[in-house]
């Protein structure tokens, strides 16, 4: 019997120190709100009003107080607004400081509007924060995205996708209800050709893929997105991706510098000349005065074997812009592969002519691209030694050495 009231007599006590325990954490809940308010009522330090909510929050049994979060919110829109008008009178301030603020009292507002959406005993849902903080922070957001954009500007690329992607994030937020913002703003595709840009930059395909379709609608920057998306795809080594992404972004823009070499590399890096010779003869369908498509059309017939033809498109070529290197490279290589199919005995004076026209060809070639002796190098000496051109021989033999 003795033993039955020790054991209550402990479990008392027990009681009692929890009891307290709790009352004293309730009672520097209070102490710390009122003082908090205290502060923002001041008007100055609202970072020390913040600090004292986010003490608040590191203990779990506080996390569901909607009283800390709107305090906490009210004490980020203080230093906000601070830093705002500082900027707008040009004193100096600290930008990253102020875009990091923005996002603050974005997510802060967030973590609010889900509590406050809980429904009471009844299940009823009365929002007592919503409609103002969301008709206040739609006139804030702007801000998200020209952070992202201040952040590409300083190469931060890490935070330029995090603003990109909570300019987005509203959309989806149920604080923003009855804004309709995935289809009324007109930004949203900007804020996602940032977000790609910057996935990119950082050499993550997840990222750089994460918002594609919605960055493909700004249309002045869509042929980028599209280079980008098939840059993350080569990472990943999806070729189907990759060649697919090229191709649209071929039919898009003919005459965009990366999609054609990127088409054109893929097909002959494989051996597909055909599927090479596919692509260019479209592309020329569209532009049949291009440079760079005659010249890729001269270089896959000339691994196609097929000389004359890839002499004749060279000589194209030439007639249009003369001061071109690369066009008597091919025209010169032509000829000498040509020439390995003559009998040097049977075919000598054919022989001969075939390296005559090589030599118009490479000469003119070393006259443009001095720095490229690794390519006309050998095939110059070629040419002078089956000529008998044994000054010039000499030269290009003592160049070699």
């Amino acid at each position: 019997m003795k033993d039955i009231r020790v054991y209550f007599f402990v479990l008392a006590i027990l009681g009692s120190s929890f009891s307290l325990a709790q009352k004293k954490k309730v009672s520097t809940v209070r102490q710390d709100l009122s003082q908090a308010r205290t502060i923002l009522k001041s008007g100055k330090n609202g970072a020390q009003a913040e600090q004292l909510m986010t003490k608040l929050l590191k203990d779990s049994a506080n996390r569901e107080n909607i009283r800390i979060y709107d305090v906490w919110y009210e004490a980020v829109l203080m230093q906000y607004m601070e830093v705002n008008t500082k900027l707008y009178m040009k004193q100096r301030q600290d930008t990253a400081q102020f875009f990091e603020l923005t996002r603050r009292l974005f997510a802060v507002a967030e973590a609010l509007d889900s509590l406050d959406m809980r429904p009471d005993k009844k299940g009823r849902v009365a929002p007592e924060f919503r409609k103002a903080h969301a008709e206040q922070l739609k006139k804030f957001r702007p801000n998200l995205l020209n952070a992202s954009v201040y952040f590409v500007r300083k190469n931060d690329f890490k935070n330029a996708y995090a603003f990109s992607e909570a300019y987005m994030d509203c959309a989806r937020q149920p604080l923003f209800t009855g804004y309709h913002l995935d289809s009324l703003d007109t930004r949203m595709p900007e804020a996602a050709y940032w977000a790609t840009y910057s996935g990119y930059r950082m050499n993550d395909a997840v990222l750089t893929l994460r918002y594609r379709q919605q960055a493909l609608r700004d249309t002045a920057k869509a042929d980028y997105t599209l280079q980008f998306m098939a840059e993350a795809r080569r990472w990943l080594k999806d070729d189907s991706l990759y060649m697919e992404t090229l191709r649209e972004g071929l039919r898009r823009n003919p005459t965009h510098g990366y999609f054609f070499p990127h088409l054109m590399d893929y097909y002959t890096s494989r051996g597909d000349y055909e599927a090479a010779l596919k692509t260019v003869d479209r592309a020329l369908s569209i532009n049949d005065s291009s440079e760079l498509y005659l010249y890729a059309k001269s270089t896959v017939l000339f691994n196609m074997g097929r000389y004359d033809e890839s002499i004749a498109l060279s000589d194209t070529l030439i007639a249009l812009n003369d001061s071109l290197p690369d066009p008597y490279y091919n025209a010169g290589t032509c000829y000498l592969n040509k020439a390995l199919k003559l009998h040097p005995l049977r075919e000598k004076k054919q022989l001969k002519a075939t390296y005559q026209k090589a030599r118009h060809y490479m000469e003119r070639y070393r006259q443009l691209a001095p720095e490229q002796k690794q390519k006309w190098g050998p095939a110059l000496y070629r040419i002078y030694l089956n000529l008998n051109m044994g000054k010039q021989f000499d030269e290009i033999d003592r160049l070699l050495k």
